[in-house]
């Protein structure tokens, strides 16, 4: 080629603190996705997804775990920011927290940029 390899712009190593920063932000959004590493906590993720307050009741209908069980897996969704739990009387009532899943989202997007620039940096070291 005439003149050397062209580089894209992803070819360019990150900074350091650049990579801190990506780090940093990965590993606070580490207890989002351990949350969601779980069939049953992805099943109730779905049954909120239409953004109403559905009671414990009604989140164990339909699946063969007990009440306990499905309170369990709610809590680990509610530390995780995934859903929010109000009190009703003597009724939990739960909804999914849209705000945490675009984090999710940011996350696995910063992720695929830094698999972009280091493919980019093998492409550019191999065709060298």
């Amino acid at each position: 080629m005439v003149g050397g390899p062209s580089r894209s712009r992803t070819s360019k190593p990150m900074s350091r603190r650049t990579r801190e920063s990506m780090a940093g932000k990965l590993r606070r959004n580490a207890p989002l996705f351990a949350a969601l590493g779980d069939d049953t906590r992805l099943t109730l993720l779905v049954k909120l997804g239409d953004g109403q307050l559905l009671s414990i009741t009604r989140l164990t209908e339909g699946s063969t775990f007990t009440r306990q069980a499905i309170t369990k897996h709610l809590r680990i969704l509610e530390d995780a920011g995934l859903v929010r739990g109000v009190r009703r009387g003597r009724e939990s009532l739960f909804q999914l927290e849209i705000k945490s899943l675009g984090e999710a989202r940011d996350a696995l997007d910063t992720i695929s940029r830094q698999w972009d620039h280091a493919l980019a940096r093998l492409k550019s070291f191999v065709e060298d």
